[in-house]
């Protein structure tokens, strides 16, 4: 055991004295510890029950003989940290995660990890440090929030942002935009569409390294608190059979995960996190592998923006695995990937049933033949662009445009609200990137502000920064090279034709190339004035198309 390294032996008797000082005795060092990191804070709706699931995961590892040591971890709501410089710590936030567990658990000498996460950059943080750190771990999230009710109609986070364009061209009273206010975000946990939460969390399970049900299962069920409890108690089989989390990431686990993020309609900031964690998993994923899955994996799934429905339905349909069952019958997942129930994938979706043919299209009747999310190329974006296909409108798959030029989401959201955007505009949104944001904001405002004001079949968005998951419409981001980065975004003018080809997955400034070169000879990039820690991550921090990782 790890843990033998702060406990065993003469030389450890200062340390045993101090673990005696937590309440521990000699039986206590003879079993293997284990760190519960809990992501909770009173600030985060998603996290704000998560003592409730460290509590189960502590009872089952104690049930199974292990010693369970709770630390935190810090969490950022992005909802409530959008649209204005606090969504600026978002992405930076998932390194600070990643770095305080590594810090935590090697300090500690931990025998095993329990993770729980939930919102946003958090999941991703906590895989990646599974990687990382390489001890046997397993990840339990806090769960979904059940959808909203207003006028018998499901609503959500979404409905709240939206509402807000509808309210600026007067087409809701203040006393409609006050009902939704109330009733989006009924209860605790992560907002209930396939947002980037939501995605992350439904992706552990293809990645083998949670539960079954760890995506999907609502926060307020109990049967979350008997999954959180059975993870505390499988962490200690995971320790005695020393079973890693690389055993469990491997490429194939990866681009099982990758094809249920294109059959669900995942949010596009997955593309950056699995990217990102197979970075730290020593794997080779990058825009064209993910572009090639997309290609061949049908969209299965319309959730919330892209549909009417949200993850509680997904829930009842089957969940996650039978999503992948679905897949399997195209031979689209790999059966033979290991999981934290030491058992392959195959094994365990085989005893699954659908139970909705109208949550979980069947594989020969998808939305689409290809994934929700397409990774667009072209002279804008020689390193790619990614947008989420199955959230825009058919109208806008093959569009020419004519470009409205912003170097942030604040001047573009003020045009916007104004009324100064038209149908055939392509808004274009950048110093937004990692670097030059610096932290890759997220522009739910501004697409929300636009589906409200009913241009999101009219209007393309495109960006060096990224979406929530909870965007919907033509909206491109991920640009690279970024505006800061010296790349072809920075060199766009207001009048400029756009061309976007979102079936063909190309992305085209329509400007001749003697032009551009006149135009890059007197380009000089803007460089962001911040300190602290923004500082340190926009010196370190790489692009989004390898993840936006520390370099």
């Amino acid at each position: 055991m790890l843990s033998n390294n702060i406990k065993s032996g003469y030389a450890r008797t200062p340390h045993r004295s101090l673990l005696r000082a937590l309440g521990l005795d000699e039986n206590d060092f003879k079993k293997p510890f284990i760190g519960v990191c809990n992501f909770f804070n009173e600030i985060v709706p998603g996290h704000i029950h998560l003592r409730t699931i460290a509590d189960e995961v502590k009872k089952g590892v104690l049930m199974e003989g292990g010693i369970p040591f709770e630390f935190p971890a810090i969490a950022v709501c992005d909802g409530i940290s959008m649209n204005h410089s606090g969504m600026r710590y978002s992405l930076p936030s998932r390194e600070l995660i990643l770095e305080s567990i590594e810090v935590m658990a090697l300090a500690h000498q931990f025998d095993g990890l329990v993770l729980i996460p939930n919102c946003d950059k958090t999941v991703p943080a906590a895989i990646m440090a599974a990687c990382r750190i390489n001890i046997p771990t397993i990840i339990v999230s806090g769960g979904p929030m059940l959808s909203g009710k207003q006028n018998d109609t499901d609503i959500d986070l979404v409905t709240g942002f939206e509402v807000v364009g509808k309210y600026s061209l007067n087409k809701c009273s203040e006393e409609e935009m006050l009902a939704v206010e109330e009733n989006a975000c009924p209860t605790c946990g992560s907002c209930s569409g396939m947002f980037t939460a939501n995605s992350m969390n439904c992706i552990t399970e293809a990645l083998g390294i949670s539960l079954q049900g760890n995506g999907t299962v609502p926060a307020v069920y109990s049967k979350r608190k008997s999954l959180a409890k059975n993870s505390g108690k499988r962490i200690m089989s995971l320790v005695e059979k020393n079973i890693r989390p690389r055993d469990v990431i491997t490429a194939d686990s990866i681009k099982n995960a990758l094809t249920l993020d294109m059959a669900l309609g995942c949010s596009t900031n997955t593309v950056l996190h699995l990217t990102a964690i197979a970075k730290e998993a020593g794997i080779n994923i990058d825009l064209n592998t993910i572009d090639e899955i997309s290609s061949k994996t049908p969209n299965l799934c319309k959730l919330s923006p892209a549909g009417p429905y949200h993850i509680e339905e997904l829930d009842l349909a089957g969940g996650i695995y039978a999503v992948l069952k679905e897949l399997a019958k195209k031979d689209l997942i790999n059966k033979n990937a290991l999981t934290v129930y030491e058992k392959p994938i195959g094994e365990l979706i085989e005893k699954v049933h659908k139970t909705s043919s109208k949550i979980i299209k069947d594989i020969e009747a998808p939305y689409s033949p290809t994934g929700g999310i397409k990774v667009l190329f072209g002279n804008l974006a020689e390193r790619g662009a990614v947008v989420k296909k199955s959230a825009v409108d058919e109208k806008m798959m093959n569009v020419t445009l004519t470009a409205k030029v912003y170097d942030s989401e604040e001047d573009a959201s003020e045009d916007i609200f104004a009324g100064n955007i038209q149908p055939g505009d392509v808004v274009v949104i950048r110093y937004e990137g990692p670097i030059g944001g610096p932290g890759m904001r997220e522009m739910l405002t501004p697409t929300s502000a636009l589906c409200g004001m009913g241009l999101d079949d009219k209007v393309c968005l495109i960006t060096d920064g990224r979406f929530s998951g909870g965007s919907r419409g033509a909206a491109i981001g991920h640009v690279t090279p970024e505006a800061a980065q010296g790349g072809v975004i920075g060199l766009v003018q207001n009048g400029d034709k756009i061309h976007v080809d979102i079936t063909n997955g190309s992305l085209t400034l329509l400007v001749d190339d003697e032009e551009l070169s006149k135009r890059r000879a007197n380009f000089v990039p803007k460089k962001s004035e911040v300190t602290g820690y923004l500082k340190r991550y926009s010196q370190n921090i790489s692009s989004g198309a390898d993840g936006a990782v520390y370099m």
